[in-house]
């Protein structure tokens, strides 16, 4: 780049001076730069995890990988407050008494699900309250899953469609509502899933006995 200078008291003289060229980025730079961007970004999620999970992440093989967020915590981030046990239980109420579902098993599947958290996210993607799969939010016309009034309406509507699908059997419907309805019309019980067994002990122990 060149530039001009006036000498003062003086003709003015031309002064021209060469300002030496940047260096070219090179492929390593810019990846390199890149990666040094990453890391300082993998860094980040890695503290806010380990803050919501209350104990060190462990780093997944790859900056891309979805579990950041290990079991036994049931939800991802963002964390939010539990909802309140007044709004809740108003919400919970509501639905209930729409859709012909005991209260006591709509709430014993949120605090299961969610922990009365409605913005919670699971690691496969379920949202909201009664975690609800974005599909399955879709077939039951839940536009906003992370608003509570949608999200319990939904997951309630859920629960009766499961309870009539396998004739009351209580088991069976939280079986296909945390494994799915075909793996439980496949093993036509309760599937040899730990997951899906714990789920299932932990909700009906909380139900009042018949």
């Amino acid at each position: 780049m060149a530039c001009r200078a006036l000498v003062p008291g003086a003709l003015s003289v031309a002064v021209w001076a060469q300002t030496p060229a940047s260096p070219p980025k090179t492929a390593e730079t810019v990846q390199s730069a890149m990666a040094a961007a990453l890391g300082q970004q993998r860094a980040s999620v890695i503290k806010q995890v380990s803050a919501v999970m209350g104990r060190t992440a462990v780093p997944a093989a790859s900056f891309f990988t979805a579990p950041w967020v290990e079991s036994p915590v049931s939800f991802n981030l963002p964390p939010c407050d539990v909802l309140p046990a007044a709004r809740l239980e108003e919400l919970i109420d509501s639905s209930s008494k729409q859709e012909g579902v005991k209260p006591e098993l709509v709430r014993a599947v949120i605090e299961e699900e969610s922990g009365g958290r409605p913005c919670a996210v699971s690691s496969k993607g379920a949202q909201g309250l009664m975690q609800l799969m974005p599909a399955t939010a879709d077939q039951l016309g839940v536009k906003d899953p992370f608003d509570p009034k949608q999200n319990v309406d939904g997951g309630t509507k859920l629960l009766k469609q499961l309870l009539a699908k396998y004739n009351g059997d209580i088991s069976l419907a939280l079986s296909a509502y945390n494994a799915g309805e075909d793996r439980v019309d496949r093993d036509g019980k309760v599937p040899a899933i730990p997951e899906t067994t714990n789920y299932v002990k932990d909700i009906v122990s909380k139900l009042p006995k018949q």
